[in-house]
């Protein structure tokens, strides 16, 4: 039969085509390569595109993309529709390779993927389309709705999906869906899913998870979680990362089917391995969350999604960097994942880079960036934009310092942000980039104060109990610092201690006050310290313990307080 097939070929390159289809139909691809490639070498068109394709998928040669693409540039130039339609297809994923002549030292080269060649890929999908093909069309449709913006005709593509999709082409059936879902009609549902339903019968993946959508969903088609669920396995089975992940997603929460858990992580592992960035964010928040936190692990798939661009997993990686968990502590590498995250427009992180600027840690190109993501933000009605750009005026990050244009920026937060309207209270109290108002200046600390903010409370409360921009009300001032000690507030804990001493909006009572001033000074409150001293010293309350009074003289003395300093000398013996 191999003499026979070589006389074929001697005879007739015509004959040998045909003979090397039936061998390649009956699985005898090395033997139809040698027949196909006489008559490609005879100049028959389809042997060409044939021989071209042989070579792209390693049938019964060594696997080529060069040598596929120098075939299929043959063909195409003699006007072959097919070769014209999977060389414009090549172009669009930037496997086409470089338009030379490669010998057979090219034939086992590693072709790495180069960027996309949409130009190229528009000429030769325009020409396959024109001729009839139905791979050309769906070509032709998705660099018209896809490629760079120059190059894009939402309407043109639209008409070519149309013709492609007629054909009962997969893929054009699948780009008309997706043209008719762009469109945005609600009366269209039904042909979406109908023309989805057709590419997924086909065996394309990207179809099968789309119809899996819709189907969870019943966008077009009645809803019913358990075929949707077996529509994301076979995706997933077909190796679609995204299907994985969401099939992962479903076993774990027992969303679509019974909760399968084990499963679950190991079509999400499946995902994240194959480049999903999602999945290893969500198998990184497993390890943070679970009831016995794995930080290292954690660390590892947030990394994989990090570097696959998840803002979300950047931010993570960040702070596990910056606090040390799971990784070395480093706060450069945690200043560069939140940059990156940043960078990237995740407003959490921006506020969290911006955080880090105004305490010092930052670069001055940190402060630049960070004054600019806020100015869009905050001009276009974001009040927490609003309150961080005029954090950047009032400190002098990445602008010049301006307490005018910080109080008018807090001004605008203080609508809705409690720490806006305590520090807009607090430039209104000094007079700080806006004209002293004490009475206003009471009305924004009340606002932060109703909004739960303890230093809002305590703020408040001493105007209160002042009188100062309004009405003296020693009772409200009470009730205020008792709200902002409960929160751990030390400062509100020695105004509670003092009003006790003195009896004022609360019943006089000296052993109540030892207390607050207790609590206060284990919290490093200076003059509780001092107060407390006192009272042990003395016997104030009635517990007279001067060893420990004089401890807490000297804690205070070591603050600086001159009160502390003179009571350790007048208690030292003469």
């Amino acid at each position: 039969m191999a003499i026979l097939d070589r006389l074929t070929g001697r005879i007739h390159p015509a004959l040998a085509l045909r003979r090397a289809i039936r061998l390649s139909e009956s699985g005898k691809s090395a033997e139809a390569f040698a027949l196909m490639a006489v008559a490609a070498r005879a100049g028959i068109v389809e042997a060409e595109f044939r021989i071209g394709r042989c070579y792209l998928e390693g049938s019964g040669v060594p696997p080529s993309q060069s040598e596929g693409a120098r075939w299929l540039r043959r063909a195409a130039g003699r006007g072959s529709r097919d070769a014209q339609a999977l060389l414009a297809a090549l172009h669009v994923a930037g496997l086409a390779g470089e338009e030379t002549e490669a010998g057979s030292e090219s034939l086992f080269e590693r072709v790495s993927s180069r960027g996309p060649d949409f130009a190229a890929g528009l000429d030769l999908a325009r020409k396959a389309a024109e001729a009839g093909s139905a791979t050309g069309q769906a070509i032709l449709g998705y660099i018209l709705s896809n490629g760079p913006e120059g190059m894009r005709d939402l309407d043109a593509a639209h008409g070519w999906y149309e013709k492609s999709a007629a054909t009962g082409c997969p893929e054009g059936c699948l780009g008309f869906a997706l043209s008719l879902a762009r469109r945005g009609l609600p009366e269209h549902s039904g042909k979406i899913a109908a023309q989805v339903r057709r590419a997924a019968d086909a065996g394309l993946p990207t179809a099968i998870y789309l119809l899996a959508i819709l189907t969870e969903h019943g966008m077009g088609v009645p809803v019913d979680r358990e075929a949707a669920a077996r529509f994301y396995q076979l995706a997933a089975e077909k190796g679609l990362a995204s299907a994985q992940f969401r099939l992962g997603l479903a076993l774990l929460e027992g969303t679509l089917t019974h909760q399968d858990p084990v499963a679950g992580e190991a079509w999400m592992r499946r995902a994240a391995l194959a480049g999903n960035p999602d999945a290893a964010h969500s198998l990184g928040e497993r390890y943070v969350k679970g009831p016995q936190p794995d930080y290292a692990e954690a660390a590892s798939w947030y990394r994989r999604a990090a570097e696959g661009g998840h803002q979300g997993a950047a931010r993570a990686l960040a702070s596990l960097y910056l606090s040390g968990n799971g990784v070395a502590q480093d706060p450069e590498e945690g200043k560069r994942w939140l940059r990156a995250a940043a960078n990237g427009g995740n407003r959490e992180s921006q506020v969290d880079l911006a955080n880090l600027v105004l305490e010092g840690a930052g670069n001055r190109d940190d402060g630049i960036n960070v004054a600019g993501w806020f100015v869009a933000s905050a001009s276009s009605g974001d009040l927490i934009a609003a309150f961080n750009l005029g954090l950047c005026f009032a400190e002098g990050v990445g602008v010049r310092k301006d307490q005018e244009r910080a109080a008018q920026w807090m001004r605008r937060a203080a609508e809705g942000v409690a720490h806006a309207q305590y520090m807009y209270a607090r430039m209104l109290q000094e007079g700080r980039g806006v004209a002293s108002d004490l009475k206003q200046a009471r009305f924004w600390f009340e606002q932060a104060a109703k909004a739960g903010m303890a230093d809002a409370q305590v703020a408040f409360a001493e105007m209160l109990l002042n009188g100062r921009g309004g009405e003296r009300s020693p009772e409200a001032a009470a009730y205020l610092f008792k709200q902002a000690a409960a929160a751990g507030h030390a400062g509100a804990m020695f105004a509670i201690g003092a009003l006790y001493e003195t009896g004022q909006g609360i019943t006089l009572d000296r052993m109540a006050a030892q207390k607050w001033f207790a609590a206060a000074a284990e919290r490093g409150h200076g003059h509780a310290q001092l107060m407390l001293g006192r009272y042990l010293s003395r016997g104030i309350a009635g517990e007279h313990d001067p060893v420990a009074g004089r401890l807490w003289l000297e804690r205070a003395a070591a603050q600086g307080l001159e009160e502390a300093v003179d009571e350790l000398a007048d208690a030292e013996p003469s």
